[in-house]
């Protein structure tokens, strides 16, 4: 029986080119002390508005538990910083120091690079169809997470 190869979906493709695209970045971002993993967290606060670690868990797409450790070695690192909520001394407001903010430059050329490189050979217009397909896609798979598990598609 012939079986088509792993990447003949275009969602094995997508994982493999995430998979190797962490791996480029990391080895761009490991000069710097950082991994592709905290990219996330510096751009959210990149902006400069602290932000609850609920936020922080929605906008990076990763569980509560790999949140915490992330956010933990990140301060341990000396690029956030936590501070109580005015609003509820329970929950902590995160904030990037100077540090953090310090690298944010190096980071976004190190990611730029990659990005470069991975659309070699790509036209404009092939690159803004590329991310209007993929902009899709992930809308797409956003509202299969927002349904659950046990509700059925309505699109079936």
């Amino acid at each position: 029986m012939n079986e088509p190869p792993t990447h003949a979906t275009p969602a094995a493709s997508i994982n493999i080119a995430s998979r190797t695209l962490a791996r480029l970045n990391d080895r761009r971002l490991r000069p710097l002390g950082l991994a592709f993993g905290q990219v996330p967290v510096l751009a959210a606060l990149g902006q400069g508005e602290a932000l609850p670690q609920k936020e922080l868990v929605k906008l990076a797409r990763i569980e509560q538990p790999s949140m915490a450790q992330l956010l933990a070695r990140m301060e341990r690192d000396g690029l956030i910083r936590r501070t109580p909520s005015t609003q509820d001394r329970r929950v902590s407001m995160i904030s990037l120091t100077e540090t953090g903010l310090a690298t944010l430059p190096q980071v976004l050329a190190a990611l730029h690079e990659t990005n470069s490189h991975a659309l070699r050979g790509f036209s404009d217009l092939e690159t803004e169809v590329l991310q209007s397909l993929l902009d899709r896609l992930l809308a797409n798979l956003d509202a299969d997470l927002d349904r659950g598990p046990q509700e059925p598609d309505p699109e079936n």
